[in-house]
């Protein structure tokens, strides 16, 4: 085998191993998020009580996760600085996971548990995509993230399916299955990865022996933000700024799609439920294609275009105002940002000073998708009250509009760097 063809063939290798990760990660949160509504609900009558408590993960996730992906930046063992987060925590999230049915009956004792599971799984939720940086070249870093979006999106039908066949009559089983898999997919990582023979693992090192030559101390979280706010190149802090606003739009055309269709369309709880699922599908197909466009076009170019179609759907779906039209508008925005769900955390990567700072940029990139994740609903939300149910997808339309300005702004902050490698 030829130097290139075994190159290639070593991406698609280890992007494999960070998809099954993913994959096992997010089946168990997917099917926390569908479960455990109906566990609390046995204790609580309050929807305000429930939802604040099942946003307890996303609360934990805002502290923990920019400091978790900056201590494993700066770990140094022989299995490398990612891995040993990986084979510690998925296992003990795994059997936390197993114990929260098991802990139902009492509501301490399953608030407890649901805390010692999102503080645990929380702290290795940015580790695995970070591998993908450490081990695979920028050039090729979309497709490979594309990889892992698609392992990511398919969980949603593994714990339907889960839902569907299990949880009526095998609760305990059916949170038994996504802890399986992660301690499947960690065992498999385990026997197979080893990153401190990562590309990225060894620039980092000679980084650090050359910072340490020189008494520099390694980058911490403060100061890796204090950098991004502080540097002349506003290029990162206003892409962290479109993350979370297109995070608000993209939250907000799932999570209140099911009272849209009911209030604008006059559809039962069922039919606006079903709303989405075809846009999932498009998705799908959608998310491969966008990191080849990106590769070939530019990655900054390819996400605008794509934010623009997401815009221009919303706006289709105000003017098509009936089922068929929503749900076309939702697919054809599904496809069009898919552009920014792929490349946009690529982008983040490829504007990093150092290979020693891709944890904590993985992290960073999470808060700021989930920060937007929060506030979205809430926001459109706000502006329904306001203009109506009929105007929703009009506001989620103006919103990511925003989103699109700033990633302008950013296309033409770095049309004055030739030498960059993120468009």
């Amino acid at each position: 085998m030829t130097a290139p063809a075994a190159k290639v063939a070593h991406t698609r290798r280890i992007t494999f191993l960070v998809a099954l990760a993913v994959f096992a990660q997010e089946s168990t949160w997917n099917f926390y998020e569908s479960q455990l509504p109906p566990l609390l609900r046995e204790h609580l009558t309050s929807a305000a009580v429930v939802g604040l408590l099942m946003g307890m993960d996303n609360l934990l996730g805002i502290f923990i996760q920019p400091w978790i992906g900056n201590r494993s930046d700066r770990t140094r063992t022989s299995w490398g600085r990612r891995m040993p987060y990986l084979v510690a925590g998925m296992p003990v999230a795994a059997a936390l996971f197993v114990v929260i049915p098991h802990a139902s009956g009492s509501l301490p004792l399953l608030i407890a548990v649901m805390f010692s599971y999102a503080l645990v799984a929380n702290t290795f939720k940015p580790i695995a995509e970070a591998l993908v940086p450490d081990f695979v070249a920028p050039e090729r870093r979309s497709r490979a993230n594309a990889a892992v979006k698609i392992a990511s999106s398919l969980t949603v039908i593994v714990t339907a399916l889960l839902s569907l066949l299990l949880v009526d009559d095998h609760l305990y089983i059916a949170f038994t299955v996504p802890a399986a898999l992660m301690l499947l997919s960690v065992a498999i990582l385990a026997t197979t990865v080893r990153d401190n023979r990562s590309p990225a693992y060894q620039a980092a090192v000679a980084e650090a022996a050359e910072a340490a030559a020189a008494d520099h101390a390694e980058p911490r979280v403060r100061d890796t933000f204090l950098d991004i706010l502080r540097s002349p190149d506003r290029s990162r802090v206003l892409l962290l700024a479109a993350i979370l606003l297109f995070s608000s739009a993209w939250a907000a055309s799932r999570s209140l799609v099911t009272p849209y269709g009911m209030e604008a369309l006059d559809l039962t709880r069922g039919e606006a439920g079903g709303l989405t699922l075809p846009s999932g599908v498009a998705f799908l197909l959608a998310a491969y294609p966008s990191a080849l466009f990106a590769e070939r076009y530019g990655r900054l170019r390819v996400m605008t275009a794509g934010m623009c179609v997401f815009v221009a759907a919303m706006v289709l779906g105000t003017l098509a105002q009936n089922p068929t039209g929503t749900v076309v508008a939702l697919c054809v925005g599904a496809v069009g940002a898919s552009s920014f769900l792929v490349n946009a955390v690529v982008v983040l990567w490829n504007l990093a000073p150092s290979a020693r700072v891709f944890g904590t940029y993985a992290g960073m990139y999470t808060v700021s998708w989930a920060s937007g994740g929060f506030l979205g609903p809430a926001l459109v939300g706000a502006m329904v009250d306001v203009n109506g149910w009929p105007l929703m997808l009009l506001d989620i339309a103006l919103v990511a509009s925003l989103s699109v300005a700033v990633i302008i702004r950013i296309s033409r902050l770095q049309r004055r760097r030739p030498a960059a490698t993120v468009a």
